[in-house]
């Protein structure tokens, strides 16, 4: 007993030891941090996958200290990353999903703290879940988050920024910031769904997009972390992690955000650096210590009252508690929100339906321990934090922000005013609606519109109270040319007390495209006239145009522009609102700008297309209008004016073919007299 207890104390003096010596060798070190979106914590190589190609980030954890029982706070990306740049719980700091939320500037970040101590910083980040607008970019000298502004008139796709667009400007600001003290944050989205990994990996990993996506990650971080690795930088201290995981299919649930089992709570963490001891920690780590750990190795003071601690700090867990949350859920359907706390191996879940497992011994989570041990699940719920307004509320969503999100497959919503929860809230009951909605974003995205709508008439019955549901439905119906189904079913959805700003906004936009313009005013104005709502805004600009009320449309989109100059739905209407107003130089002015900041913009194409031409140049006309049909062969616009001008300037092949596709495809009902000329243009030609 005396040997063991000597063999106790050299362990602990030899721990104290190492933390002492790191303690100093990181100071003043330039520091990297790299986030992977949607990284499962078992995708790797060095967490034992053997069928993961992911070589860089296994060198790097090789060398350096890997972190095996880390966790995240939330399971959808604003939120988590906030969690990391703030070092705070998100009930601490607020941000507690993907929309609704800004970072209050009164919280000190990685970035303001480091930039305070004399480093050059930036970020260079991926996905518009981190555009600067939520708050994310105070501190950082260089906030890079040029993604294609504006949107297609066909939702739930974006256009998705790869990693190495990422990482290339990442390194030049490396580079060119040498001599300085630098933070350098790179965010990389790639394994996000949809999963579409880039060749060679799409075809080396047909079987399973998702592990292509990751090798794909894997492959552009190379060049950022190889010169490190070899010795050919100065001495940086390297964290990366992910942001939350992907569930893949486990307990269900198919991507993220519902649910906050392993699969999408626990997170690879790998540091390394000087003074970083090389090697495996099964020690609690959290998301929340990334900020003191990174602070501390540097020698950077961290704000007092921080619920993390340094991860090179000595030993032990001290009984630490880890909370953990996934409102999504709530906060955009109405279904019961989930908090949850980690105690060493021992995991509560609290929804309505409770749950506590033994990670130890069961770390699928497949045995529920609450009926055994309640008076174990009732002692971690009472460490649950006690919040002044339960469940959170969250700001306006603007329709660009919803739109957006909804095509990286997030759906914003509303909870509809909901605070009791009862059992048929909890989402494990609600896991086979989660993947209906799924369903119809994955119909829809590939042109299934009428499975996609039929599905979406279910996921409305089975959930009546449900905003989201009738907002998705009527998307889909708009996209069919049904628009007087889209009115109605958002119609039904305010009588049925589902009505949120973002459903009212919609119905606005329908009623504009049914040339029911006044009545589209009518809703849209109460919206609007707050000034914060931009979408909304935007829609009622157009809402004017479309009731032939010229003057009164621009000076709508021009208040659009005064708060955002670069808004290019709003530069896009305005093009055409100039345009009907016989100002046709000035039309094409608004058009370039809005093509300057997004070419792949079909409709500001089309509209382009028409100004040319009356500025005497068809031929840039006929351009124009290739780009809008490439970019969405539902412009029947642009293919209509395209087979008409192709012809007058001797390009009959151009023009045959744009007619004969215009014909095949245009919906009847709106065009039957633009058919019926096309044919007869087909036959002289």
């Amino acid at each position: 007993m005396a040997a063991a207890a000597v063999l106790v104390l050299a362990a602990a003096a030899g721990a104290w030891w190492l933390w002492a010596r790191a303690s100093g060798a990181a100071r003043g070190a330039d520091v990297l941090l790299v986030t992977i979106d949607t990284l499962r914590h078992d995708a790797l190589g060095f967490a034992g996958n053997p069928r993961a190609a992911t070589p860089a980030l296994d060198r790097l954890a090789a060398a350096g200290r890997v972190y095996s029982n880390a966790h995240a706070h939330n399971v959808v990306t604003l939120a988590s990353h906030a969690n990391i740049l703030t070092g705070l719980y998100p009930h601490q700091h607020g941000v507690r999903d993907n929309s609704g939320f800004v970072l209050d500037a009164r919280f000190p970040t990685l970035a303001t703290l480091l930039s305070g101590a004399g480093y050059a910083t930036a970020a260079f980040v991926g996905a518009f879940p981190l555009d600067a607008r939520f708050g994310l970019a105070r501190g950082f000298d260089v906030y890079d988050d040029r993604y294609p502004e504006g949107s297609a008139p066909t939702a739930f796709v974006i256009a998705e920024r790869p990693g190495d667009q990422v990482v290339g400007p990442a390194l030049a600001w490396w580079r060119a910031n040498a001599g300085k003290k630098r933070f350098l944050w790179v965010h990389l989205y790639d394994p996000h769904a949809p999963y579409a990994p880039p060749e060679p990996f799409a075809s080396r990993h047909a079987a399973d997009p998702y592990a292509g996506e990751v090798a794909a990650t894997d492959a552009f971080l190379a060049p950022l972390l190889a010169p490190f690795l070899d010795g050919r930088e100065e001495p940086t201290l390297v964290a990366v992690t992910a942001d939350h995981g992907e569930a893949l299919g486990d307990h269900g649930e198919l991507t993220h955000g519902l649910f906050a089992y392993e699969a999408t709570l626990k997170v690879p963490l790998v540091l390394w650096g000087p003074g970083v001891q090389r090697g495996v920690d099964e020690r609690s780590a959290a998301h929340v210590d990334l900020l003191p750990t990174l602070l501390g190795a540097v020698g950077v003071e961290a704000p007092e009252g921080l619920p993390g601690r340094s991860l090179l700090g000595p030993p032990g867990d001290g009984g630490r508690r880890i909370y953990f949350e996934a409102l999504s859920p709530y906060l955009n359907r109405g279904w019961a929100p989930l908090r949850g706390v980690l105690a060493g191996r021992r995991k509560m879940i609290d929804v309505p339906l409770p749950e506590l497992y033994d990670l130890a011994r069961d770390p699928t989570e497949a045995e529920n321990l609450v009926p055994r041990e309640r008076r174990a699940f009732g002692t971690l719920r009472a460490a649950l934090p006690r919040e002044t307004v339960w469940p959170p509320q969250r700001r306006l969503v603007s329709g660009d922000e919803a739109a957006r999100l909804r095509s990286l497959g997030y759906l914003a919503g509303s909870p509809g005013g909901k605070t009791r929860f009862t059992a048929q809230d909890d989402p494990k009951r609600l896991v086979a609606l989660d993947r209906k909605i799924h369903r119809v974003i994955d119909l829809y995205s590939r042109g299934d519109l009428a499975a996609a709508a039929a599905l979406g008439r279910e996921v409305v019955a089975e959930r009546p109270g449900m905003g989201a549901g009738y907002e998705h439905l009527a998307l889909v119906l708009r996209q069919q040319e049904d628009l007087r189904g889209a009115i109605e079913v958002l119609e039904t959805a305010l009588e049925r007390g589902a009505a949120s700003p973002s459903l009212v906004r919609e119905l606005g936009l329908a009623l504009a495209e049914a040339g029911r313009a006044d009545e589209a005013v009518r809703v849209l104005e109460p919206v609007a006239a707050a000034g914060e709502d931009l979408e909304a805004m935007n829609a009622l600009g157009a809402a004017y145009f479309t009731a032939g009320r010229l003057p009164q449309a621009a000076a709508q989109l021009q208040r659009v522009l005064a708060r955002d100059p670069g808004n290019v739905k709003a530069l896009e209407s305005l093009g055409a609102v100039t345009l009907a107003a016989g100002r046709v130089r000035e039309a094409a002015q608004h058009l370039d700008r809005a093509l300057a900041a997004n070419p792949g913009l079909p409709i500001a194409w089309n509209t382009l297309g028409v100004a040319r031409y009356q500025l005497g140049d068809p031929r840039g006309a006929v351009a124009a209008w290739e780009r809008s049909i490439a970019l969405d062969p539902r412009q029947f616009d642009a293919l209509y004016n395209l087979g008409i001008v192709a012809a007058e300037v001797g390009e009959r092949g151009k023009a045959r073919a744009a007619l004969e596709q215009f014909v095949a495809t245009a919906p009847a009902g709106r065009f039957a007299r633009d058919i019926a000329e096309a044919r007869r243009r087909l036959g002289r030609l």
